[in-house]
Protein backbone atom coordinates (compact mmCIF):
# COMPACT_ATOMS: atom_id res chain seq x y z
CA UNK A 1 0.00 0.00 0.00
CA UNK A 2 1.06 3.37 -0.65
CA UNK A 3 2.04 5.70 2.10
CA UNK A 4 -0.79 7.98 1.27
CA UNK A 5 -3.24 5.54 1.15
CA UNK A 6 -1.76 4.24 4.41
CA UNK A 7 -2.00 7.58 6.18
CA UNK A 8 -5.58 8.17 4.73
CA UNK A 9 -6.96 4.67 5.79
CA UNK A 10 -5.71 5.20 9.57
CA UNK A 11 -7.36 9.20 9.69
CA UNK A 12 -10.87 7.29 7.98
CA UNK A 13 -10.32 5.07 11.63
CA UNK A 14 -8.97 8.03 13.55
CA UNK A 15 -6.16 6.22 14.18
CA UNK A 16 -2.24 6.77 13.55
CA UNK A 17 0.28 5.21 11.18
CA UNK A 18 3.11 3.94 12.58
CA UNK A 19 6.53 2.91 11.73
CA UNK A 20 7.18 -0.58 13.02
CA UNK A 21 10.11 -1.86 10.58
CA UNK A 22 11.90 0.79 9.03
CA UNK A 23 14.66 -0.88 7.93
CA UNK A 24 12.77 -3.91 5.92
CA UNK A 25 12.08 -3.22 2.44
CA UNK A 26 10.00 -2.18 1.94
CA UNK A 27 9.04 -0.82 5.54
CA UNK A 28 6.66 -1.72 7.68
CA UNK A 29 3.72 0.37 8.98
CA UNK A 30 0.86 -0.70 11.34
CA UNK A 31 -2.32 1.41 11.44
CA UNK A 32 -2.89 1.74 15.75
CA UNK A 33 -4.04 3.44 18.60
CA UNK A 34 -0.45 4.66 19.28
CA UNK A 35 -1.32 7.22 22.75
CA UNK A 36 -2.93 3.79 23.87
CA UNK A 37 -0.17 1.85 22.68
CA UNK A 38 2.45 3.74 24.68
CA UNK A 39 0.15 4.14 27.94
CA UNK A 40 -0.14 -0.18 27.84
CA UNK A 41 3.85 -0.14 27.75
CA UNK A 42 4.21 2.27 30.49
CA UNK A 43 1.65 0.33 32.58
CA UNK A 44 3.52 -2.96 31.79
CA UNK A 45 6.71 -0.88 33.02
CA UNK A 46 5.41 0.48 35.97
CA UNK A 47 4.20 -2.76 36.93
CA UNK A 48 7.53 -4.81 36.21
CA UNK A 49 9.11 -2.21 38.60
CA UNK A 50 6.70 -2.72 41.60
CA UNK A 51 7.56 -6.21 41.85
CA UNK A 52 11.49 -5.74 41.64
CA UNK A 53 13.30 -5.60 45.13
CA UNK A 54 16.16 -3.36 45.99
CA UNK A 55 18.81 -5.22 48.13
CA UNK A 56 20.26 -3.54 50.55
CA UNK A 57 23.14 -2.91 52.89
CA UNK A 58 22.59 -3.17 56.38
CA UNK A 59 25.12 -3.25 59.20
CA UNK A 60 26.04 -4.71 62.03
CA UNK A 61 28.48 -3.12 64.56
CA UNK A 62 30.52 -5.32 66.66
CA UNK A 63 33.82 -4.58 69.54
CA UNK A 64 36.98 -6.37 69.87
CA UNK A 65 36.24 -7.66 73.22
CA UNK A 66 32.10 -7.86 72.72
CA UNK A 67 30.55 -10.75 74.69
CA UNK A 68 29.86 -14.24 73.38
CA UNK A 69 25.96 -13.65 73.98
CA UNK A 70 26.45 -10.24 72.86
CA UNK A 71 27.79 -11.73 69.69
CA UNK A 72 25.33 -14.39 69.56
CA UNK A 73 22.32 -11.33 68.92
CA UNK A 74 23.56 -9.83 66.16
CA UNK A 75 24.17 -13.21 64.24
CA UNK A 76 20.57 -13.44 64.70
CA UNK A 77 20.21 -9.89 63.57
CA UNK A 78 22.59 -10.94 60.57
CA UNK A 79 20.22 -14.06 59.69
CA UNK A 80 17.26 -11.57 59.96
CA UNK A 81 18.82 -9.57 57.27
CA UNK A 82 19.89 -12.13 55.09
CA UNK A 83 16.41 -13.73 54.86
CA UNK A 84 15.07 -10.44 53.92
CA UNK A 85 16.95 -10.55 50.82
CA UNK A 86 19.34 -8.22 51.87
CA UNK A 87 23.52 -7.95 52.62
CA UNK A 88 24.87 -7.77 55.82
CA UNK A 89 28.17 -5.58 56.66
CA UNK A 90 30.14 -6.88 59.54
CA UNK A 91 32.30 -3.75 61.19
CA UNK A 92 34.48 -4.38 63.99
CA UNK A 93 36.30 -1.11 65.20
CA UNK A 94 39.51 -1.01 66.99
CA UNK A 95 40.16 2.12 69.36
CA UNK A 96 44.11 2.66 70.58
CA UNK A 97 45.75 -0.02 71.43
CA UNK A 98 43.32 -3.12 70.49
CA UNK A 99 44.90 -2.75 66.98
CA UNK A 100 47.53 -5.23 68.60
CA UNK A 101 44.46 -7.90 68.66
CA UNK A 102 43.59 -8.35 64.93
CA UNK A 103 43.57 -11.91 65.24
CA UNK A 104 40.97 -11.51 67.96
CA UNK A 105 38.66 -9.72 65.69
CA UNK A 106 39.46 -12.44 62.73
CA UNK A 107 38.42 -14.96 65.05
CA UNK A 108 35.14 -12.88 65.94
CA UNK A 109 34.61 -12.30 61.76
CA UNK A 110 34.78 -16.38 61.89
CA UNK A 111 32.11 -16.95 63.99
CA UNK A 112 29.84 -14.63 61.95
CA UNK A 113 30.70 -16.53 58.93
CA UNK A 114 30.26 -19.41 60.75
CA UNK A 115 27.31 -18.59 62.04
CA UNK A 116 25.12 -17.32 58.99
CA UNK A 117 26.67 -20.19 56.52
CA UNK A 118 23.47 -21.64 55.99
CA UNK A 119 21.69 -18.82 54.47
CA UNK A 120 24.45 -16.40 53.50
CA UNK A 121 27.80 -16.36 51.44
CA UNK A 122 30.62 -14.09 52.50
CA UNK A 123 31.50 -12.01 49.66
CA UNK A 124 33.85 -9.84 50.83
CA UNK A 125 36.02 -11.69 53.21
CA UNK A 126 37.31 -9.55 56.32
CA UNK A 127 39.82 -6.99 55.51
CA UNK A 128 41.42 -3.80 57.27
CA UNK A 129 40.22 -0.46 56.70
CA UNK A 130 41.17 2.22 58.65
CA UNK A 131 40.74 1.52 62.04
CA UNK A 132 37.74 -0.84 61.57
CA UNK A 133 37.78 -4.95 59.99
CA UNK A 134 35.29 -4.95 57.70
CA UNK A 135 33.00 -8.09 55.93
CA UNK A 136 30.26 -8.57 54.03
CA UNK A 137 27.66 -11.15 53.73
CA UNK A 138 25.38 -11.34 51.03
CA UNK A 139 22.44 -13.74 51.07
CA UNK A 140 22.46 -17.42 49.25
CA UNK A 141 20.56 -17.65 46.08
CA UNK A 142 17.64 -20.23 45.94
CA UNK A 143 20.43 -22.13 43.51
CA UNK A 144 23.10 -22.26 46.34
CA UNK A 145 20.67 -23.18 49.13
CA UNK A 146 19.77 -26.26 47.18
CA UNK A 147 23.15 -26.95 46.00
CA UNK A 148 24.13 -27.11 49.49
CA UNK A 149 21.13 -29.26 50.98
CA UNK A 150 21.87 -31.70 48.47
CA UNK A 151 25.69 -31.89 49.47
CA UNK A 152 24.80 -31.84 53.44
CA UNK A 153 22.33 -34.83 52.57
CA UNK A 154 24.55 -36.92 50.77
CA UNK A 155 27.41 -36.88 53.65
CA UNK A 156 24.98 -37.74 56.40
CA UNK A 157 23.77 -40.78 54.11
CA UNK A 158 26.95 -41.62 53.59
CA UNK A 159 27.94 -41.51 57.41
CA UNK A 160 24.99 -43.41 58.37
CA UNK A 161 26.11 -46.51 55.60
CA UNK A 162 29.54 -46.34 56.70
CA UNK A 163 28.85 -45.94 60.66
Amino acid sequence: MQTYQAIQKAGEFGLDLVEVAPTAKPPVCRIMDFGKYKYELAKKHHGARQHQRSMQLKEVKVRPYTDKHDIEVKIRNVRRFLEDKNKAKITLTFRGREMAYRATAKGIMDIFAEGVKDIGVVEVPAKMEGNSMIMIISPKSDAQKTKGAGTEAGTTAEGRENG
